[in-house]
Protein backbone atom coordinates (compact mmCIF):
# COMPACT_ATOMS: atom_id res chain seq x y z
CA UNK A 1 0.00 0.00 0.00
CA UNK A 2 1.21 3.51 -0.84
CA UNK A 3 -0.09 6.82 0.51
CA UNK A 4 -2.63 8.69 -1.60
CA UNK A 5 -3.56 12.27 -0.79
CA UNK A 6 -6.65 14.01 -2.17
CA UNK A 7 -7.34 17.70 -2.49
CA UNK A 8 -9.81 20.03 -4.16
CA UNK A 9 -12.99 19.35 -2.24
CA UNK A 10 -15.20 22.09 -0.95
CA UNK A 11 -18.67 23.57 -0.84
CA UNK A 12 -20.38 24.74 -4.03
CA UNK A 13 -23.82 25.67 -5.30
CA UNK A 14 -25.80 23.39 -7.59
CA UNK A 15 -24.48 23.77 -11.11
CA UNK A 16 -21.00 24.61 -9.90
CA UNK A 17 -17.74 22.83 -10.61
CA UNK A 18 -14.83 21.37 -8.68
CA UNK A 19 -11.62 19.63 -9.64
CA UNK A 20 -10.31 16.91 -7.34
CA UNK A 21 -6.68 15.83 -7.33
CA UNK A 22 -5.03 12.74 -5.92
CA UNK A 23 -1.31 12.09 -5.78
CA UNK A 24 0.44 8.87 -4.83
CA UNK A 25 3.81 8.90 -3.13
CA UNK A 26 6.58 6.36 -2.89
CA UNK A 27 9.15 4.70 -5.07
CA UNK A 28 6.65 4.07 -7.86
CA UNK A 29 7.32 2.53 -11.24
CA UNK A 30 3.73 2.60 -12.49
CA UNK A 31 0.11 2.34 -11.40
CA UNK A 32 -2.54 0.10 -12.93
CA UNK A 33 -6.14 1.31 -12.49
CA UNK A 34 -6.90 4.51 -10.60
CA UNK A 35 -10.37 5.51 -9.56
CA UNK A 36 -12.59 7.78 -7.56
CA UNK A 37 -15.18 6.51 -5.11
CA UNK A 38 -17.68 8.36 -2.98
CA UNK A 39 -19.78 7.66 0.06
CA UNK A 40 -22.62 9.76 1.42
CA UNK A 41 -24.06 9.38 4.93
CA UNK A 42 -26.34 6.37 5.14
CA UNK A 43 -25.35 5.11 1.70
CA UNK A 44 -22.95 2.51 0.39
CA UNK A 45 -19.66 3.45 -1.20
CA UNK A 46 -19.91 3.62 -4.97
CA UNK A 47 -17.49 3.84 -7.86
CA UNK A 48 -17.70 7.23 -9.53
CA UNK A 49 -15.08 6.85 -12.25
CA UNK A 50 -11.96 4.87 -13.05
CA UNK A 51 -9.16 5.05 -15.56
CA UNK A 52 -6.80 2.29 -16.66
CA UNK A 53 -3.11 2.49 -17.45
CA UNK A 54 -4.14 2.69 -21.11
CA UNK A 55 -6.42 5.66 -20.33
CA UNK A 56 -9.65 3.76 -20.81
CA UNK A 57 -12.39 5.21 -18.65
CA UNK A 58 -15.62 4.13 -17.03
CA UNK A 59 -18.20 6.25 -15.23
CA UNK A 60 -21.17 5.72 -13.01
CA UNK A 61 -24.40 6.45 -14.87
CA UNK A 62 -25.21 9.25 -12.45
CA UNK A 63 -22.15 11.27 -13.45
CA UNK A 64 -21.80 10.51 -17.17
CA UNK A 65 -21.55 13.69 -19.18
CA UNK A 66 -20.74 15.77 -16.10
CA UNK A 67 -17.51 14.30 -14.66
CA UNK A 68 -14.20 13.65 -16.39
CA UNK A 69 -11.40 11.49 -14.99
CA UNK A 70 -7.81 11.85 -16.14
CA UNK A 71 -4.33 10.84 -15.02
CA UNK A 72 -0.77 12.08 -15.18
CA UNK A 73 1.62 9.17 -14.83
CA UNK A 74 4.67 11.43 -14.58
CA UNK A 75 3.15 12.85 -11.38
CA UNK A 76 1.50 9.62 -10.17
CA UNK A 77 -1.72 11.58 -10.07
CA UNK A 78 -5.37 11.16 -10.95
CA UNK A 79 -7.92 13.95 -11.31
CA UNK A 80 -11.68 14.29 -11.37
CA UNK A 81 -13.27 17.30 -13.01
CA UNK A 82 -16.84 17.65 -11.79
CA UNK A 83 -19.22 19.94 -13.66
CA UNK A 84 -22.89 20.72 -13.14
CA UNK A 85 -22.77 19.49 -9.57
CA UNK A 86 -25.99 18.38 -7.94
CA UNK A 87 -26.96 18.00 -4.26
CA UNK A 88 -26.88 14.23 -4.66
CA UNK A 89 -23.17 14.49 -5.46
CA UNK A 90 -22.53 15.46 -1.84
CA UNK A 91 -20.20 12.86 -0.34
CA UNK A 92 -16.70 12.10 0.80
CA UNK A 93 -14.64 11.34 -2.29
CA UNK A 94 -11.71 8.94 -2.06
CA UNK A 95 -9.18 7.93 -4.66
CA UNK A 96 -7.92 4.41 -5.16
CA UNK A 97 -5.06 2.64 -6.90
CA UNK A 98 -5.66 -1.06 -7.38
CA UNK A 99 -2.07 -2.12 -8.11
CA UNK A 100 1.08 -0.05 -7.69
CA UNK A 101 4.39 -1.31 -9.04
CA UNK A 102 7.40 -0.33 -6.99
CA UNK A 103 11.11 -0.11 -7.59
CA UNK A 104 12.92 -2.34 -8.07
CA UNK A 105 10.54 -5.32 -8.33
CA UNK A 106 7.69 -4.79 -5.92
CA UNK A 107 3.93 -4.51 -6.14
CA UNK A 108 1.29 -3.43 -3.66
CA UNK A 109 -2.49 -3.66 -3.76
CA UNK A 110 -5.46 -1.62 -2.67
CA UNK A 111 -4.14 1.86 -1.88
CA UNK A 112 -6.65 4.45 -0.64
CA UNK A 113 -6.67 8.12 0.18
CA UNK A 114 -8.24 9.52 3.34
CA UNK A 115 -10.92 11.40 1.41
CA UNK A 116 -12.02 14.92 0.60
CA UNK A 117 -15.46 16.35 1.32
CA UNK A 118 -17.65 17.65 -1.50
CA UNK A 119 -20.80 19.50 -0.48
CA UNK A 120 -23.35 20.78 -3.00
CA UNK A 121 -26.10 22.94 -1.57
CA UNK A 122 -27.91 26.24 -1.93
Amino acid sequence: QVPLVESGGGSVQPGGSLRLSCTASGNIRSINVMGWYRQAPGKQRELVAEITSNSRTRYADAVKGRFTISRDDAKNAVYLRMNDLKPEDTAVYRCNADKVYLYPTGVTFGSWGRGTQVTVSS
